[in-house]
């Protein structure tokens, strides 16, 4: 739903960095960029798989379909998710920049693009090929909540804050807009306004595992870890949520600290 800052960005005091940083980190993990920046639109696997993860199956399934027809919407768009959930993220790139080339005003695969080259850190790049698949007369507002998380990654969070909320003009309630100006405001400390946001995302779609990730972050960098670790569970195994919880005990005694 939050990993991941570039040297154009504001610095953060000492006392801020380490929640900045967290929130950075998750943000482009489950919501922002990637996001959105994980993607705003849903692809699920061949196998109906579908959550916070992806298994090397899921994978392959997507690599046959792909290599049978590389130049089908849906086979980019589907294996490009499953290798960045994978963590093969210059893979992804890679295939969707070839499906941009191939589908050069398809606004959804370059939201895709974008999203990731801003996960790797190529922020211009990014805001560039938002910008061009960006029609102003009939603006898309995937592409507005990608540049605005790409913004809140720079630091201009005026903007970003414009642009999610043009994007819910055009979608009042999105779920995965609201997701991510949650966690604009999870960059600003402003974590009763995230939970507040995130509870009426979930309110709208309780199906979407990033919203439910995002809100357990959440309540956790407010040290409520009983209710972080209850909305953990309904995605993640024990095991996990409790080095996630771990975790975050130790991001926030640092914060203590500085």
């Amino acid at each position: 739903m939050l990993a991941r800052t570039n040297s154009s960005a504001p610095v953060a005091s000492r006392k801020t960095a380490p929640l900045r940083r967290l929130a950075v980190i998750a943000g482009l993990a489950a919501a922002l960029v990637l996001g959105g920046c994980v993607s705003d639109g849903k692809v699920s696997s061949p196998s109906g798989a579908s959550g916070a993860g992806v298994s090397l199956q899921a994978v392959g399934q997507w690599a046959s379909r792909y290599e049978a027809d590389p130049s089908d919407k849906t086979n980019i768009l589907g294996y490009s998710d499953a290798l960045r959930r994978n963590d093969q993220l210059d893979q992804s790139m890679e295939v969707l920049r070839r499906g941009l080339i191939e589908h050069q005003k398809d606004r959804e695969i370059a939201a895709a693009y974008g999203k990731i080259l801003a996960q790797k850190g190529h922020f211009k790049e990014a805001l560039n090929v938002i910008q061009q698949a960006q029609t102003p007369t009939r603006p898309d507002w995937k592409l507005m909540s990608a540049e605005a998380a790409i913004r809140d990654q720079l630091g201009e969070r005026k903007r970003a804050r414009y642009l999610y909320t043009e994007a819910l003009k055009i979608v009042p309630g999105e779920p995965s807009v609201l997701n991510n100006l949650a966690m604009s405001h999870v960059l600003e400390n402003d974590l009763t306004t995230a939970e507040k946001i995130l509870r009426s995302a979930m309110a709208r779609n309780r199906t979407d595992p990033r919203v439910r990730q995002n809100l357990a972050l959440v309540l956790g960098l407010q040290g409520r870890f009983a209710e972080a670790e209850q909305v953990a569970s309904a995605d993640l195994p024990p095991e996990q949520v409790k080095a996630n919880m771990a975790y975050l005990k130790r991001m926030l005694a640092q914060r203590g600290k500085s």
